[in-house]
Parts: C-alpha cells; sequence; structure tokens
C-alpha cells in the first residue's frame, strides 16, 4: 500500500470524490483521501492523501492556498458561478477600472464571508447543496476568512482576472460575489484555478491519465511525497531505548527525559522515529504535564 501525499492536477469536470474514487481503481487501494474540496468546473492542485497520510487531512487542509479566478461583473447566479442559474443581470454602465481595482484590492485581510448555500457544508448533518437543490435558503453564520494578498493580472470589463492568496474556507466564488455586490452591479465566478495548497504547486501536480500511466510502468512512487516531509521543520527524534520505543509504538507519552532532550524540550512538535530511523508520528509538547504527547500516529 502506498504511504504519502500525491499532487494531483484536477481536471474540470470531475469532483474532488470523483478523483480519489478513479485513483482507488488506478493504485488499487482503498484508503485514499483528498484535502480541500474543488467545485467540478475548477481545476488545479488537489492534494490527495494515501495510506497513513489520510490521519493528516486536517493539517494538510489548514495551509494557505492560491488561487487564479475570472470574476465576470453584472451578473448575479444562485451558485455564485456561471454553472448556476442567472438570478439578475445589471443594466447600468459598468464600474470603471480604477472603481474595480479599488473594490477588489479593498478585500486584501480579515472579513466575514458568508457561506453559499451551494457549498458542502454541513447544517443538521445535511450538506448545505442538498438543501439548496430542494430549493430550501436556510440561515447561515458568517464565517471569518483571511485574504492574505490579492494580484490583479488583468482587467477587461466586464471580465477581471486576479490571483488571491487566502486562508483554508475561503469561497472564491463568494469573494466574486462579494466585489460584485461592493461595486453595485453585480458578479460571478467564470473560471476558478487553484495554483497551490500549502507546499504544493499546480506546476507539479499530475492529471489522472499522467498517475494512471505511472502507476503502469510501476513508478507511482516517485511522485508519492512522504508524510515526513510536511514536518521537515520539526526536530527529527529517533527512540534512544527499546523501552522508549515500545512506548512510541504503544502512542504513549513520552518525557524530555526519556529522549535524551534538552530539559526545555526540542520545539513544541517533533518527528517520532524508531531506533532504525523508521517515521511513526508527530508529537507535540503539553506544558502542563511537561512532556510530548502523540499529535498523529502514522502507523
Amino acid at each position: 500500500m502506498l504511504n504519502g501525499i500525491l499532487n494531483v492536477y484536477k481536471e474540470s469536470g470531475f469532483t474532488s470524490n470523483d478523483v480519489v474514487a478513479k485513483l482507488r481503481g488506478i493504485l488499487h487501494q482503498r484508503r485514499i483521501g483528498h484535502a480541500g474540496t474543488l467545485d467540478p468546473a475548477a481545476t488545479g492542485v488537489l492534494p490527495v492523501l494515501l495510506g497513513s497520510a489520510t490521519r493528516l487531512s486536517e493539517y494538510v487542509m489548514e495551509h494557505e492556498k492560491t488561487y487564479r479566478a475570472h470574476l465576470l461583473l453584472g451578473v448575479v447566479t444562485d451558485t455564485q458561478d456561471m454553472t448556476g442559474e442567472i438570478l439578475s443581470r445589471s443594466d447600468g454602465p459598468l464600474p470603471d477600472e480604477d472603481q474595480v481595482r479599488g473594490a477588489v484590492l479593498s478585500f486584501i485581510g480579515g472579513y466575514e464571508q458568508l457561506p453559499p448555500m451551494y457549498s458542502a457544508k454541513r447544517m443538521d448533518g445535511k450538506r448545505l447543496y442538498d438543501l439548496a437543490r430542494e430549493g430550501k435558503v436556510v440561515p447561515r453564520k458568517k464565517v471569518p476568512v483571511r485574504i492574505t494578498d490579492i494580484r490583479l493580472e488583468k482587467i477587461d470589463l466586464p471580465e477581471v482576472t486576479f490571483c488571491v492568496d487566502c486562508s483554508k474556507g475561503t469561497y472564491i466564488r463568494t469573494l466574486c460575489h462579494d466585489i460584485g455586490a461592493k461595486l453595485g452591479c453585480g458578479a460571478a465566478m467564470k473560471e476558478l484555478t487553484r495554483t497551490r495548497a500549502g507546499g504544493f504547486l499546480a506546476e507539479d501536480a499530475l492529471t489522472l491519465g499522467r498517475i494512471e500511466t505511472l502507476a503502469g510502468e510501476g513508478r507511482i512512487e516517485e511522485s508519492v511525497v512522504p508524510c515526513e516531509e510536511l514536518f521537515l521543520d520539526c526536530l527529527r527524534v529517533r527512540t534512544p531505548s527499546a523501552a522508549c520505543e515500545k512506548k512510541l509504538l504503544n502512542g504513549n507519552a513520552l518525557t524530555v527525559k526519556e529522549l535524551n532532550l534538552p530539559a526545555r524540550g526540542a520545539g513544541e512538535m517533533i518527528r517520532m522515529c524508531t531506533m532504525d530511523g523508521t517515521f511513526l508520528a508527530v508529537y507535540r509538547f503539553d506544558r502542563e504535564r511537561g512532556r510530548y504527547l502523540p499529535w498523529r500516529m502514522l502507523l
């Protein structure tokens, strides 16, 4: 079984779950998940977690992401992109380039974003998009998101192309909708590509077709990023004794003294390995208890 992260380039027309299902067939293993849903029409980076890496889903999804978005001014849809039903069109003149630039860049920083009805968020056990397809609109709470940076690439009215660096949970469709609302003319997202998810870049991503070819040639392991590479900024610690290794294998807490570490520890998180150097877990320091506790076991 493969263990690690595969940087997949999701093509338009596939859901993120479609990608997982196809990879289960290509790689002949069931334990596969993805880290961060992309809409079916969207393209770009989709980190796929294989084997023990599925335990790291939450950690991988926490990282900042970068998108390239194409926005269309003067139209509002029920899905906030051009796959949905058009609710209204602007009859008046569109804002000029300076107004558009100012409105787009004004979203840099933190803001409260209302999750769209057509989204995978759950409410009372049901996905919002399932409720939306039933014709229901339910109250949602705004969620704080952060837009680290926006870079305008092209303004060719009524279309605008920009790149955005943002926090986990940011809906770029909603950002486009909110830009249109601020301008007073409405807007919807026309195209979207995720160019970066944490350290995974679009230029390094593999299409499903390429993955199938590599798997057929017996070379797919070359493209699987080991779990340990996600934690290279954490100290690598080998168990110094058989007794300590037994505690590691059982997922027990480990003291600084047992690990032969400095009295103040070695940072908040450490990579725990067996005596022979096999990476097994990430441990986090608990200041109240004065010892390292298992954060993620990758057995």
